[in-house]
């Protein structure tokens, strides 16, 4: 029989309803929302593109870049591959774009076939891509990146760069891993959390790459209507979100920056989890010297994480990928297992605390 037993759930703070609003309707219509309406397409700003591929220009020499998920009359990453085809010594960029026939700001995806350009740089000297430089082909079918025509391309392709659309990111990556990709494109971060991306993270097969200034990325969309105050910027006509970041498996020097440990352990600090044979650091600036063993850790963690200092065992959002799982709550121990056994869980006296999904690492000696 369960007897005063009290769980304290991990909650976000209240969101205020803003003026205008109805009291219940959500405040953020954020990733969520566009995933759940398929209203994902986001267009990159230019400003972002360039403060991330500046960190792997040593790739790109002599190799085909794919921009698969591009209108290429609008898109930055075009821009910015077809201006500095030169100064990166690209052999050739290539992009696709679905269903567009319109040469407006924003696909509207009227037409029934796809196009894909390709450009092999300056013929005339002027350092400037001209129309009559870039080869526009028509496709048979629709552009999904998923088609067999595109797949053609993508086998061609060396580096595969742009920002896929966020309710498809789990296949994107499927297929890029299938074909033994190079890649850099952006992604929602809740998908460390997938199963599938987790496993290619803890393989040491995906990572993260520099981030957006200040964990803020700004896209231009057609649907800004359908988000809230504080999301999306009428002026500018963009959609701010905190939640997305640049994934990738091309090696930089952030990755393999050290990450330098100033607190030294102990067991008040740092309490042992209840389920988890592991020790709970709520946050990655706060991990001890002086701990050889298994530690929980935020998911944010993975934006300094360093393969040559830490090895990433698991994560508690999943079943006991890690081996370190010491405990499963019953009906018996307390009123909703279901919430616990998702979760690293802290014990003080009959108060069961869960955290947030904790990636579970260890210190290399």
């Amino acid at each position: 029989m369960v007897t005063n037993v009290l769980i304290i759930r991990a909650m976000a703070p209240p969101r205020r309803t803003p003026p205008g609003s109805r009291a219940g309707e959500p405040l953020n219509r954020s990733l969520h929302a566009a995933k759940a309406t398929k209203q994902d397409e986001f267009y990159t700003q230019l400003s972002d593109i360039e403060k991330e591929l500046r960190h792997y220009t040593k790739h790109f020499k002599n190799k085909t870049v794919l921009c698969n998920c591009d209108d290429p009359k609008i898109s930055n990453f075009f821009h910015y591959f077809s201006h500095n085809f030169e100064k990166l010594r690209l052999k050739k960029l290539v992009t696709t774009c679905y269903k567009n026939s319109d040469a407006d700001l924003f696909s509207k995806h009227t037409g029934d076939k796809g196009v894909y350009l390709e450009y092999e740089g300056d013929r005339n000297d002027n350092r400037v891509p001209d129309p009559d430089e870039i080869g526009i082909h028509k496709l048979n079918g629709d552009g999904d990146f998923r088609s067999e025509e595109c797949v053609k391309l993508l086998k061609q392709a060396d580096i595969v760069v742009t920002n896929p659309p966020f309710s498809l990111f789990r296949e994107y990556v499927s297929q890029l891993t299938r074909y033994k990709k190079k890649f850099l494109i952006i992604g929602t971060t809740n998908g460390i959390t997938y199963k599938e991306i987790f496993n290619l993270i803890k393989r040491n097969k995906i990572w993260l790459g520099y981030g957006f200034d200040n964990g803020n990325a700004f896209f231009g969309t057609p649907y800004g209507d359908k988000y809230a105050r504080g999301v999306y910027d009428a002026k500018t006509n963009l959609v701010k979100f905190r939640n997305v970041t640049w994934f990738t498996n091309l090696e930089h020097q952030k990755r393999h920056e050290e990450l330098i440990l100033f607190n030294d352990y102990s067991p008040d600090r740092y309490p042992t989890y209840d389920n988890y044979d592991a020790i709970e650091i709520s946050k990655t600036k706060e991990i001890p010297s002086g701990w050889d063993g298994a530690m929980g850790v935020p998911i944010t963690f993975l934006e300094r994480y360093n393969p040559d200092q830490f090895e990433i065992l698991g994560i508690t959002d999943r079943d006991n990928n890690s081996g370190l799982k010491t405990k499963t709550y019953t009906d018996e121990d307390v009123p909703n297992p279901g919430d616990l056994n998702r979760r690293a869980v802290i014990r003080i006296g009959r108060t069961y605390k869960p955290t947030y999904a904790r990636l579970l690492i260890r210190r290399k000696t």
